[in-house]
């Protein structure tokens, strides 16, 4: 008998798994892990970060705007705050020290979130990219279920997996379906070329994406987690083009093994061109030590890249950790 189906059969599903479409790269096997690690740790082929630093700035909540306008606030890694005048939303909340399945051990923050979670203002959705620790962070989830009560829209595979352990109102999508959230929010699944795993033995077993929101005060791309690749100009083409976008610059050393899930710089303006983004902002850097490069390297190199692809700094920006950016 042939197993039963947990989703739709796909060109990124079997029904059971998902994996990143034909002609894209496949992320590393697990043996590349140890590869990389035996690099690291025997080698010590990797720059040390520092241990910590002070947010350059002090972060305040802005005020709700009546100029119909939205306030993007960074609070590091890949989580964002957008403030309405009736919606509160949060990207890929992760308030933990850690972004590790252990708390005395992992990748641990170099810089504070730029606002503590009893900061926050009232929150009715949160997105969730994907499954990594850095990503989806189960303490942080579970204090804004029992706080805030949000509706909480992720990627397939992911619903059961957070309601069993406490996390309710969950909406799951895949790529390219829309849910209409309420509050005039529209959010579609995007693709991404990345993969999935909490632990060795569930890889890919969840599916990773973006979001593209349309909201009554303009639209945005949130991209999650990706390698670079030709999906971007699908999405600029049926979803562009995008007033803010919110792409990662960081984690993409060594290309050997970074290459099919996390994009250079470089290939982070070739995504903000792509999708046709009137400005963006950088995220997934200064945060965590997640692979090789230095701490100030993905700015640099973001700056060089502007130069090659003719962008003025405004066009694609790296925020300040609790930088507020008002769009609309």
């Amino acid at each position: 008998m042939a197993p039963r189906l947990r989703f739709p059969v796909s060109d990124h599903s079997d029904g059971q798994r998902f994996f990143n479409p034909r002609g894209q790269r496949p992320a590393a096997a697990f043996s590349a892990l140890i590869k990389w690690g035996y690099q690291r740790l025997i080698l010590r082929q990797k720059i040390n970060w520092p241990k910590a630093l002070r947010p350059n700035r002090e972060a305040l909540v802005p005020q709700p705007s009546s100029s119909g306008k939205t306030a993007v606030t960074f609070i590091g890694h890949s989580t964002f705050l957008l403030q309405q005048p009736n919606l509160n939303l949060l990207t890929d909340p992760v308030f933990s020290e850690r972004a590790s399945p252990f708390p005395w051990v992992g990748p641990k923050r170099v810089r504070p979130p730029a606002l503590k979670l009893t900061e926050l203002p009232p929150i009715q959705v949160v997105l969730i990219s994907h499954n990594h620790y850095d990503h989806l962070d189960l303490p942080t989830l579970r204090w804004l279920a029992r706080e805030h009560q949000p509706q909480f829209i992720t990627m397939l595979g992911n619903k059961a997996w957070l309601e069993k352990r406490g996390v309710k109102n969950v909406v799951e999508l895949d790529w390219w379906q829309t849910h209409q959230a309420g509050r005039g929010l529209e959010v579609t699944g995007t693709p991404a070329q990345h993969f999935s795993a909490r632990w060795p033995w569930d890889r890919c077993q969840t599916l990773w994406g973006g979001f593209a929101l349309k909201t009554p005060t303009g639209k945005f791309y949130f991209a999650g987690d990706s390698g670079y690749n030709q999906t971007f100009k699908e999405i600029g083409a049926r979803l562009g083009s995008f007033d803010l976008a919110l792409i990662p610059i960081g984690a993409y050393e060594p290309r050997w093994f970074m290459q099919p899930v996390h994009c250079t710089p470089d290939e982070a303006v070739k995504i903000h061109q792509a999708v046709g983004s009137r400005q963006s902002w950088a995220m997934h850097f200064g945060t965590f030590q997640l692979t090789d490069e230095g701490i100030d390297d993905p700015a640099m190199a973001l700056a060089a890249a502007r130069i090659t692809h003719g962008l003025e700094p405004m066009d694609f920006a790296v925020p300040d950790f609790g930088e507020t950016k008002w769009v609309g």
